[in-house]
Parts: structure tokens; C-alpha cells; sequence
């Protein structure tokens, strides 16, 4: 059976600057984030909306990224909206 995972994340509000849909970040590492979608937050964005109508017709599995929001995250990182910081253990 698979360990449960341990780690503590700090985890804090985003909004996308296209759309607005908030979601929550825990941003690990300048290369590792983890983004929390909430059924409201995915059904406002607009890039869900189109990924998951053209996956539906083409009979494939959607896109599970948003590019602008993956911009907001960079902004809100570099402008100090959002801490880089390591899970802990604790």
C-alpha cells in the first residue's frame, strides 16, 4: 500500500489575470508548482472550457493546464504575491 504523503504545503490564493478563476498554489521550487482547482474556478476558465469542448468532440482526454494562468503564477512569484518555499515534514 502507498505511503501517504507527509508533506505540509503553504498554500496560497492566485486569481488569473484572464479570467479570473481563483485558484490555490504551493509553489515547491521555481520548477515545481501544484495548483488546487475547485469545480467554480475550472468551469470559469476559458481555456478549460475550450480544451474540454474540443477533447469532447475529437473523443480525447482534455488539457489539464491553463497557460494564463501559469503567467499569473509567475507574476504573483516574481512581484512576491506568492513564496517559493519548500513543503515541510513537519
Amino acid at each position: 500500500m502507498p505511503r501517504a504523503d507527509a508533506r505540509r504545503a503553504r498554500w496560497e490564493p492566485v486569481r488569473c489575470a484572464r479570467c479570473g478563476a481563483a485558484v490555490q498554489v504551493a509553489k515547491f521550487s521555481p520548477q515545481h508548482t501544484s495548483v488546487q482547482w475547485t469545480a467554480a474556478s475550472a468551469a470559469s476558465c476559458a481555456e478549460f472550457r475550450t480544451a474540454l469542448a474540443s477533447a469532447l468532440e475529437c473523443g480525447e482526454a482534455p488539457v489539464e493546464s491553463c497557460e494564463a494562468l501559469r503567467g499569473s503564477i509567475d507574476d504573483a512569484v516574481a512581484s512576491g504575491r506568492l513564496t517559493v518555499c519548500p513543503p515541510s515534514y513537519e
